[in-house]
């Protein structure tokens, strides 16, 4: 009877023992699939639409902005629109992102939201160029109406 008790015991431990083990696999198993599933959901997209607010008077500011934007690695269109100074972009987001593409604009001496233009390059601009001067700006809109 000791015996038979024994084995009784040893098979319900072993039976314990599987039951771990069976459930740290599906443990696992749920783990990898949630990081499976995370890791899709954060993907980059190759034609991404963004917008960026870009400082401008004139259609020289638009040629200067949109070269920047283009020259960027990664953009695939950029087109600035004069009156509401709203850069629209279409970027591969594996390849750029809409912090790089300010830098490149700043650069050439325009402010967006992100990144103001250093003097030099604001200064390296045409004189009606300067979206900074109230009066350049006014002659701009005079000419417009």
């Amino acid at each position: 009877m000791r015996q038979f008790l024994g084995e009784c015991y040893t098979v319900d431990y072993d039976l314990k023992l599987i039951n771990n083990e069976i459930m740290k696999k599906t443990i696992l198993i749920i783990c990898l699939l949630l990081i499976g599933f995370s890791a899709s959901a954060q993907k980059k997209k190759k034609n991404s639409k963004v917008a960026i607010e870009v400082d401008g008077v004139c259609m020289m500011c638009k040629k200067r902005i949109e070269k920047a934007a283009l020259n960027s690695k990664g953009v695939k269109f950029a087109s600035w629109d004069l009156k509401t100074h709203q850069l629209s972009l279409i970027i591969d987001e594996n390849k750029t992102d809409a912090k790089i593409i300010q830098q490149n604009i700043a650069a050439v001496g325009h402010d967006t939201k992100g990144f103001k233009a250093k003097d030099h390059a604001y200064n390296s601009n045409p004189a009606c160029c300067k979206y900074r001067d109230e009066k350049v700006v006014d002659s701009h809109e005079k000419a417009e109406n």
